[in-house]
């Protein structure tokens, strides 16, 4: 499902020239900012290729990835009505999503603070640090799709009863994978 082209990895189905340029595989760590712009411009620039490669899965939720470097790495995910996360951090790793399509429903928290919630219609895009936790849904009645961002990449999401089951710091945790292991087998975003 990915070509390798020197210190980065491809989805074979994105042929846009402007997706190697965005990624900047010689940049190791990347801020929230940085991840929100990236997301931005990948659902507004890339949609047709994107629209190309989305799929709907009725039992769960879809996900491809689209792009992996040392820093970075980019996902595309479906999401029927009533499609869900769970509750999770993302281990230490800053992350951003964009809408692409549809409609979603986002429930957060920061250690120590209250659950808040917000909604993300298409184009909207949200960056976060390595200290917040949160649960994505759908609760349109349509569906939706989203370009998720993390960095440092390969770092496993911690889940949660519910949001307010969160510690009061959110220790980072070690990516369990090199780019040679994710070669032979992607995981869940």
């Amino acid at each position: 499902m990915t070509a390798s082209v020197t210190d980065l990895e491809l989805h074979t189905q994105i042929t846009d020239p402007l997706l190697p340029d965005l990624l900047h595989p010689e940049r190791m760590l990347w801020t929230p900012r940085e991840l929100c712009d990236l997301t931005s411009t990948v659902a507004s620039e890339l949609t047709t290729s994107l629209l190309g490669i989305l799929d709907y899965v009725p039992e769960q939720r879809w996900w491809a990835r689209l792009a992996l470097t040392e820093g970075v790495e980019l996902w595309l995910l479906s999401w029927l009505p009533g499609q869900q996360t769970e509750p999770h951090d993302h281990g230490g790793a800053a992350g951003s999503f964009t809408v692409l399509t549809g409609e979603l429903a986002e429930f957060y928290r920061y250690p120590g603070g209250p659950i808040r919630s917000q909604s993300h219609g298409v184009g909207s895009a949200i960056g976060f640090g390595a200290g917040r936790a949160h649960q994505v849904l759908n609760l349109s009645k349509g569906p939706a799709a989203s370009v998720h961002a993390y960095s440092p990449p390969l770092v496993p999401t911690r889940e949660y009863a519910s949001l307010a089951d969160i510690p009061a710091e959110i220790p980072p945790l070690p990516a369990h994978r090199s780019l040679a292991d994710l070669r032979k087998e992607p995981v869940e975003p």
